[in-house]
């Protein structure tokens, strides 16, 4: 095809009186053989302008000078890949050329995930010995050889102790093997075709579908597929499928229904794609009918999950007869991540999601939901895709002749019941009519604010009252409360994704126990301090685990008033070693007199006075012992006589009346009634108290205080300080 571009310009009238110019692009397609140069050159002879007469309504003067540029510019050849020097003899291998996905120019860099860290030692090692064999000639095979060894067993003693949400690490890594690897790898050479469309106006590349050969047999392949690199994740938006590529995987079921073709589907995505466009095509609508569809079809359906399989995004070609997944993959209804924001109220608690959400191919395996699990080469998919293909294809064609041996209705009713076995249900069992549900962490992980204070003052309680520092009672609830804490604290850990580093830590630390290298241990320091910096940072958040704040709180009080006991109890020893005899003794009058005056007895001004000696005598003590008197307090204070209380209960009983009297004079109501509501919206603190001033300004001036001042001294009160 070759590209011819016109340029036409105008420009002047003959008056001068008006100026116009215009100019437009033509990009046309016309044959090699056409000869462009008789075009130009009678376009520039005609200068009365017929190539504009259309345009202007009238016909242009001759004098109006006409110019005309043409650019020939070399477009494609066709629009597959075809190679400049195919052979035309060629008889096979032509469907290699249909396809655009072609082996990447560059090798992808390797990635090291988080937890694989500790291996790069290892590695380095390796790489450091064989230099050094290199340079100096020397042969090192046998530490190159022990290094590979331990290199091994690390990976192996790794890889046979993964979490979930490290394997979900690894379903992600950027160089795991795609559908099209699989397919290419898995499929006869050079039998693989890739049809595209949804005839509906859009190919979505984020799902590809063909036809393809195994072993001879057809197949239709459907799957999600990721990018190798970021320029192709942008192509393929990140294996998100919109509602064209579910229509275009359900329009090729239907033709693999009516041709009889089984169908093989790989599953590797996050979810459909969820913006407003595909909510406005219909994307729930789409995903509905492939699940429908699928369980109707008539002929043998298997799906691999080969990565990540996210909610109905995966189930929408996941339908199958039989589902394997790779050793390595996931499969949930909704990712660690987005579980953890809504439940935990922070996507740190992502690791702790995983575990809950059984994501891993084992726990399917085990539900009954996956119908085997296809293993993987140390190190996950990516250290081998030719081997993990190959495996993939061995568990299609043992399923297949299981599969083959049933007909049309058998194939349906097998379908069906491998998703009606799923779950489990109890009959007999009472039921709630409602029971509610609150997931959040501070409800359950975490004692309510009102229970923790109850505890806290009991705690309080405790240790003041205890005997001694090391009271068993109190001794028995700390340890309880520090158990509270270093499960809070380890939990805290797998929320903030610092579970990993601290394993990775703890493995280092194993291995440097025995050196002696002040430079490691340094190194392994500063890791340290740089896990608890980050740890603190994330605790110190606002909201943040607001349950393990109040333990520690706890804690810290607890140890605090223990300190301060036994501060105490150590003052009080030297003290006592230093009071007199004589103050000892009157300190015993003291208390008995103390006790008679809260049994009734009558005041005596004489014991009184002695009261007051004994107090001076004490303060001097105290003072020598370099102690400094900042005020006095009395222990307990004794009940008052029942007469006395009763006279006491009256004047109060006035006093209210009074008050009540004089807010009715003055009708303070309705400021109290402001107040209470300035009070209830939170109102500064200034504004509060300026009511109060207020209401009790007002109070004051119309109350009658003459008469309550002499009931208040008619009253028979001993104040002992």
């Amino acid at each position: 095809m070759t590209t011819l571009s016109l340029i036409s310009r105008n420009c002047g009238s003959g008056g001068g009186n008006s100026d116009w110019a215009i100019e437009c692009g033509l990009q046309t397609g016309v044959h090699k053989d056409f000869f462009v140069g008789g075009l130009l050159l009678g376009s520039v002879r005609r200068r009365n302008g017929v190539w504009l007469k259309n345009l202007g309504g009238s016909r242009i003067r001759s004098r109006n000078r006409f110019h005309v540029i043409a650019k020939i510019q070399k477009g494609k050849k066709h629009d597959y890949p075809w190679p400049d020097d195919i052979d035309p003899n060629l008889s096979s291998g032509h469907l290699s050329y249909l396809s655009y996905f072609k082996p990447l120019t560059e090798k992808p860099k390797p990635v090291t995930l988080g937890f694989e860290k500790p291996l790069v030692d290892f590695e380095k090692k390796i790489i450091e010995v064989r230099r050094m064999a290199d340079e100096t000639g020397l042969d090192f095979s046998d530490q190159i050889s022990s290094l590979e060894s331990k290199y091994q067993q690390a990976l192996k003693d790794l890889y046979t102790h993964l979490t979930p949400i490290q394997r979900l690490t690894i379903a992600r890594h950027p160089n795991r093997p795609t559908v099209l690897d699989h397919i290419l790898n898995i499929t006869d050479k050079d039998k693989w075709v890739e049809l595209h469309g949804d005839r509906a106006g859009y190919n979505d590349p984020a799902i590809v579908t063909g036809i393809g050969s195994i072993d001879g047999k057809s197949f239709m392949f459907i799957g999600h597929q990721k990018g190798r690199n970021t320029k192709e994740n942008i192509e393929r938006n990140f294996a998100m499928p919109t509602p064209h590529g579910y229509r275009k995987a359900l329009r090729m079921m239907k033709y693999a229904d009516h041709h009889g073709f089984p169908i093989i589907t790989f599953i590797d995505t996050p979810g459909a794609f969820a913006d407003l466009k595909s909510e406005e095509l219909g994307q729930g609508e789409a995903i509905a009918q492939n699940l429908r569809t699928m369980f109707g079809l008539r002929v043998p359906i298997i799906s691999v999950v080969t990565g990540e399989g996210g909610s109905g995004g995966a189930l929408a070609i996941g339908c199958a007869n039989k589902l394997f997944m790779l050793e390595n993959s996931a499969f949930y209804v909704a990712s660690p991540e987005a579980c953890a924001a809504i439940l935990w109220k922070s996507a740190q608690a992502a690791p702790k999601a995983a575990e809950k959400l059984r994501i891993t191919a084992q726990e399917h395996y085990r539900l009954k939901i996956a119908d085997g699990v296809i293993p993987e080469p140390l190190g996950g998919a990516h250290a081998d895709p030719v081997w993990t293909s190959q495996q993939i294809k061995f568990a299609i064609t043992q399923a297949m002749e299981e599969l083959g041996k049933m007909d049309t209705e058998e194939l349906i009713r097998h379908r069906m019941l491998k998703y009606r076995s799923i779950g489990g249900f109890q009959e007999g069992t009472p039921v709630e009519p409602e029971r509610k549900r609150n997931m959040k962490l501070s409800d359950l992980n975490a004692a309510k604010a009102g229970d923790l204070e109850a505890e806290l003052e009991d705690l309080k309680k405790k240790i003041l009252d205890a005997a001694g520092p090391s009271d068993p009672i109190t001794s028995e609830k700390l340890e309880k409360l520090k158990e509270d804490v270093d499960q809070e604290i380890s939990n805290a850990f797998i929320s903030m994704g610092l579970q990993e580093k601290l394993e990775s830590l703890q493995l280092e630390l194993s291995k440097a126990s025995d050196s002696s290298d002040n430079q490691t241990l340094n190194l392994l320091k500063e890791k340290v301090d740089r896990i608890m910096l980050e740890f603190y940072h994330n605790l110190t958040r606002p909201g943040a685990y607001l349950g393990l704040k109040q333990k520690l709180e706890m804690l810290n009080m607890a140890h605090r008033l223990i300190e301060l006991k036994e501060k105490g109890e150590k003052l009080k020893t030297e003290i006592n070693q230093k009071v007199p005899a004589e103050v000892i003794a009157k300190m015993e009058v003291l208390k008995e007199a103390q006790k008679k005056l809260s049994e009734g007895d009558p005041f005596d001004e004489e014991l009184a006075e002695e009261v007051e000696r004994a107090k001076n005598e004490l303060i001097e003590v105290l003072k020598s012992a370099n102690l400094e008197i900042i005020y006095v307090k009395n222990r307990n204070i004794p009940p008052p006589p029942p007469d006395l209380a009763e006279n006491i209960a009256k004047v109060n009983e006035e006093i209210v009346k009074e008050i009540e009297r004089a807010i009715n004079v003055t009708g303070l109501s309705e400021k109290l009634v402001e107040l209470r509501a300035e009070m209830t919206k939170g109102s500064s603190v200034e504004t509060v108290e300026k009511l109060k001033a207020e209401i009790q300004e007002q109070i004051v001036a119309v109350m009658d205080i003459t008469t309550l001042k002499e009931e208040f001294e008619n009253l028979n009160v001993v104040d002992l300080e």
